[in-house]
């Protein structure tokens, strides 16, 4: 019971510390990895500092490049303008009346390999643009857009959020990414019924701004729709092949066919390739570009925090690990999937909720549940791969105040703090139940 006490502890102090301390979040887990396993009373000094330090750089060494090099990609759409001309391209897709459809469809492409905050600060004068244009309230295609953005960067890689908890739980990327995708399919549905249905009552005037020449100059600088697309879809495919040629039926055989997708579909190798067609995305690649101070040098310092804050978040799971505590997680809970798979969830969305972050969540649960895998009956790969889907549908649950993309969306979008948790909280809450519900079936079909 101590064990259960200790690690209940350990999570308020990661809360607390970074709500109201203001600590980081790699200080915040580091110190709680170290806390909890000097007070457990199972390991030996010397053990701690082992399990520390095999945590930190076991987890850092399977995801740290492809979530630099999913930075890379996402840095190079959004400043080339390719995030711009895929929206451009979805929109004459499903029609220029559909504006929260097609708004839903821009920020769940878009938000793959691009931070949500910074898709929607480029996003968003195409949503008070197109919104003006059909006479509907900017709340319908914002909260649409919002929500969109929301359902890939937490449930589906190469975003760094899901990449991170593949890593610590040991889950197949391209499982990840087959399940995040059915699952956030559904997530986005609820948000487009949502964003029709609640959102469009509340009207938010989608008076343009400056913002709008520099929309004009975007488009016509940006590649095309489907050069920019390429380095988003191409290490996806690349990486769901290769866990079809790992399937025991070997649908590829066992040649060099299948030697060769295994190697190029490695998470590490088919984001390099993605990298690769992403440095084609500016009109003219420059040295500027690839320098510390350039574009490179951008997405690196922004992939150095997830990085770091993921290899903490592998320390404390290594700890808890060691600690033994799924012994005692196994006599409460037992062994039911298809009810556990609901704990990751509700640990992800009450961390969420209370310190705001998304990825700090996704990947303090995702450290939490690592030692559970097997009490929990969770440890068979469909299972591991559901169980990431799980803590990333909880860490959309709920932003608000505390979540800086709650005011990078009101902001923006000139809601006020009222209609910000009518809309992007309410918003949030739906569109993660929708996820967690949709999971729970699964489960009960493929467990």
């Amino acid at each position: 019971m101590w064990l259960l006490i200790l690690l209940l502890l350990s999570v308020v102090f990661i809360i607390v510390a970074t709500t109201r301390l203001n600590l980081h979040p790699f200080l915040a887990l580091l110190i709680s990895a170290f806390g909890y396993g000097i007070f457990c009373g199972k390991m030996s000094l010397e053990e701690v500092v082992q399990s520390v330090n095999a945590g930190f750089g076991g987890t850092i060494g399977y995801i740290g490049i492809v979530i630099l090099a999913g930075a890379v990609i996402g840095t190079f759409l959004e400043k080339s303008g390719g995030a711009y001309k895929l929206a451009e391209s979805t929109l004459k897709l499903v029609g220029k009346r559909n504006v929260p459809m097609a708004m839903g469809i821009i920020g769940y492409i878009v938000s793959i390999p691009v931070f949500c905050d910074s898709a929607f600060v480029i996003l968003s004068p195409l949503a008070k643009a197109l919104s003006k244009k059909v006479k509907i309230s900017l709340a319908a295609s914002a909260v649409a857009l919002s929500l969109g953005l929301y359902c890939t960067h937490t449930m589906v890689p190469p975003t760094p959020g899901p990449v991170a908890a593949a890593g610590l739980l040991g889950a197949d990327l391209g499982l990840v990414i087959l399940w995040g995708g059915l699952v956030s399919i559904i997530a986005l549905a609820a948000g487009w019924l949502f964003s029709v249905k609640i959102a469009a009552r509340i009207y938010i005037d989608p008076e343009m701004d400056s913002e709008e020449s520099n929309v004009e100059y975007i488009t016509t600088e940006a590649p095309s729709a489907f050069k920019s697309v390429i380095p988003i879809l191409l290490p996806i495919i690349l990486i769901v092949l290769r866990s079809i040629v790992d399937l025991k039926s070997q649908p590829f055989g066992d040649g060099n066919i299948a030697v060769i997708i295994d190697f190029i579909g490695q998470p590490v190798v088919a984001l390099l390739i993605g990298v690769f067609f992403a440095f084609l995305l500016p009109r003219k690649l420059s040295k500027e570009m690839l320098s510390a101070s350039g574009w490179v040098g951008q997405a690196v310092i922004a992939a150095a925090t997830i990085i770091i804050i993921t290899g903490c978040g592998g320390a404390f799971g290594k700890v808890l690990q060691n600690s033994g505590i799924s012994d005692v997680v196994k006599a409460y809970l037992g062994e039911s999937a298809g009810l556990s798979i609901w704990l990751p969830f509700i640990v992800a969305a009450a961390l969420k909720t209370a310190q705001g972050s998304s990825t700090v969540a996704i990947i303090t649960t995702a450290g939490i549940m690592a030692p559970l895998l097997g009490t929990l009956g969770l440890e068979a790969p469909t299972a591991k791969a559901l169980v990431v889907v799980a803590i990333g549908a909880g860490s959309m649950v709920v932003s608000h105040a505390n979540d800086s993309y709650f005011w990078v969306v009101t902001g923006l979008t000139g809601m006020t703090v009222k209609q910000g948790y009518k809309l992007q909280t309410l918003g949030t809450l739906v569109v993660g139940t929708a996820a967690a519900i949709a999971l729970w079936v699964i489960s009960l079909i493929v467990l």
